[in-house]
């Protein structure tokens, strides 16, 4: 395979704490010096979430106008992908840092459990949410945590609330959600093969899946994410020491399979995103 496989790194995500691992990165500071690292990896893309102080979610646009600046001073080029995730706030204030106009943004296009509570996505919300990105000119990341978010995504792509080539990211490993099974994996690629054609996509393991599914990604042509968000250790016993760690590992997985690493810019033609400012 000589295709690009495109990187991307989740910095933070909305659990993990230091206690958890000291390497997770909390303030905008330690976000931007683990992104840089990241980068300087192999990274094409950050998915990012922001914490409060006290290391609690914030959905503050401030917060996330800063870290936007930071990565774009840093790490000339590389995609900005801001979380309208669930646990960052509620309703609205989910896509409160959307104006700040970040080259794309997760959206989830439906509702599924997670370990100890429902992951609510009301068709309302992610009307609203696809709309936003719309008006600013932002790609959606489609995660798919069930089969009918991909149908879905079909749908919302027909309507037009999802603009250009749809790039869903399926995510498995989630307690109480879809395992990480590789006969549904297959049935992914084919499903997004068969609805969308050759468009990119992106699949993403939880915990000690984390590996396996880069390794089922890059291995069938599609990309990969890691970073701390989704894996705080490297395997049921070794903490993870950066971010930068999970992205080299992810980066042999590429040499592996004969997979060049996507560059930025390269990511950006890829995933039809405009040029970097």
């Amino acid at each position: 395979m000589s295709d690009p496989c495109i990187i991307c790194v989740a910095i933070t995500g909305s659990v993990p704490t230091k206690a958890d691992n000291p390497a997770v990165p909390i303030t905008l500071s330690e976000q931007i010096e683990s992104t840089h690292e990241a980068f300087e990896a192999g990274a094409a893309i950050c998915h990012a979430h922001v914490r409060n102080d006290d290391e609690t979610p914030s959905s503050d646009p401030d917060r996330f106008a800063a870290l936007k600046e930071g990565i774009e001073r840093h790490c000339p080029g590389m995609i900005v992908q801001f979380s309208t995730g669930g646990r960052s706030g509620a309703g609205r204030t989910r896509g409160g840092m959307l104006p700040l106009r970040p080259d794309m943004a997760s959206l989830s296009v439906g509702s599924n459990n997670f370990p100890s509570r429902v992951y609510e996505n009301p068709p309302d919300l992610i009307a609203w949410l696809a709309s936003e990105m719309v008006a600013y000119d932002i790609k959606p990341e489609i995660e798919a945590f069930d089969l009918s978010h991909i149908f879905a995504a079909a749908r919302m792509h027909e309507a037009g609330q999802i603009r250009g080539v749809p790039y869903v990211q399926f995510v498995m490993g989630v307690k109480n959600a879809m395992p990480a099974d590789r006969d549904v994996f297959d049935y992914y690629v084919h499903t997004v093969r068969r609805l969308f054609g050759d468009a990119p996509w992106c699949a993403a393991g939880i915990g000690p899946d984390q590996i396996l599914l880069n390794d089922w990604a890059i291995s069938a042509g599609g990309h990969a994410r890691t970073g701390l968000e989704d894996n705080v250790r490297l395997d049921r016993t070794t903490l993870a020491p950066s971010n930068a760690a999970l992205v080299r590992r992810t980066v042999d997985l590429c040499r592996k399979y004969d997979r060049p690493v996507a560059t930025p810019a390269q990511a950006r033609a890829i995933l039809g995103l405009r040029p970097a400012a």
